[in-house]
Order: C-alpha cells, then structure tokens, then sequence
C-alpha cells in the first residue's frame, strides 16, 4: 500500500501549526496504522481525502467550488484513487480536475488537517481531509467541472461563507511562503 505509506510518512512529518491539528495528525496516524484501506473511499466510517485551496497569484483572491452535492462553496478535493502516487499526487488531481486550470503546482506541505462528516457519502461517514494549497498562476482561467454547480473566485476577506475550518485554512494559508 504504497499510497497509504505516503499518507503515513507526510502525517508523521508534518508539523502541525496548532496543538487542535496536532490532535488530528494523531487521529489520521492512528487511524491509517489500524485501516490498511483508510486511504479510500471504500474504508468505513472513515477514510482520507485530499484536497487543495487555490489562491490567485497576488493572494488577495481563493478559488471556491459550488460543490454540487453539498450545494456549499469548498476548495478542491475528493477521494483518493489506486493510481494516485501520494497524497500531493491525489490533490493535484483533484485540484485541476475541478478547477480546470493548468499548470497548478502544490506546496508539498500539507496546510490543515480537516475532519467533517459527510452525510451524501453514508451515515457517519467521514472525511480525513489534507488540505494543500496551490497559486494559480496570474493568468489562470478557470472551467465548471460535473462535479461542480459553479467555480468562482472572491476575495480573501468576501468569502461566501463565514464557515470557521475555511476561514482557519485561508488564514493558515495566507501565511505561507510559497511561489508559483
């Protein structure tokens, strides 16, 4: 389970920003060391996702997905698959699958940690969210994806929601410094 591994060793190394996200960490490392499958969709009640926030180029804007499921405005993520080399591997996909940009080029160092029940997935589901972040490059153009009802971008400090994990992996992310 090359994948699993991967999630092992980025969770292990990973140096969490607060002591919530260090619980988390945790929570993800000792789930995965006692789910073989934890990584996929199949594993219930829980299983890993991976997920990215784009940011435009200047950082003043994030990219958001209507997600058509949820009828919420969410960063770019989903399950990962067998192909998927690693967690990065998997956000990337992800990322540009659904945001239509190209070209997109992930911080390799995950930015939060996300735990959310996913009612549309099962009763008691969740998902193990990692969340990357990318800059889209300044001349970026988005598309809709099937997943999507709409993909839009607002400013960092309009965001259509007041949704407090959003707001902590904006401000985490804000933080970096990253180059695209």
């Amino acid at each position: 389970m090359r994948l699993r591994d991967d999630a092992l060793a980025v969770l292990t190394g990973w140096p969490a920003p607060s002591a919530g996200q260090a619980g988390l960490r945790q929570r993800y490392v000792d789930y995965l060391a006692g789910h073989a499958s934890g990584v996929f969709r199949a594993d219930r009640p829980h299983h890993l996702t991976a997920s990215t926030l784009v940011l435009s180029a200047d950082r003043s804007a994030v990219l958001l997905t209507l997600h058509a499921k949820a009828r919420r405005w969410f960063q770019f993520g989903g399950h990962l698959e067998a192909e998927d080399a690693s967690l990065l591997a998997a956000a990337t996909r992800e990322a540009t699958e659904e945001s239509g940009l190209a070209g997109l080029v992930l911080d390799p160092v995950p930015v939060q940690l996300s735990d959310h029940e996913v009612p549309f997935c099962g009763e008691g589901v969740h998902h193990y969210d990692v969340r990357f972040l990318a800059l889209a490059p300044a001349d970026a153009v988005h598309a809709v994806s099937e997943e999507s009802l709409d993909v839009r971008w607002f400013p960092v400090d309009a965001l259509p929601s007041a949704d407090p994990d959003m707001l902590e992996l904006i401000d985490l992310a804000l933080r970096r410094e990253v180059t695209s």
